[in-house]
């Protein structure tokens, strides 16, 4: 399973990317993946709003997760 990351979730990682590899325990659903991302790193539970894609498709907390899945990480965008 792949996570890319943009923006400020880039910036709170400090990688654009996270595998999870076939020995990872690795989370069941986006929603799983989101609490899993704010205890790793706390600095996500304070974005106001975060957007997952799963294989270029926007995604809800519900939508199940593969181990061949892409995954991306859209935190919320501020500009004019």
């Amino acid at each position: 399973m792949e996570v890319l990351l943009f923006g400020i979730a880039k910036d709170i990682v400090g990688k654009s990317e996270i595998r999870f590899s076939e020995t990872d325990e690795l989370p069941g659903s986006v929603g799983d993946l989101k609490r899993l991302l704010t205890a790793s790193y706390p600095e996500f539970g304070k974005l106001s709003s975060l957007a997952v894609a799963v294989n270029s498709e926007y995604a809800t907390d519900a939508v199940f997760l593969t181990k061949d899945d892409e995954i991306a990480i859209i935190p919320p965008v501020s500009g004019g």
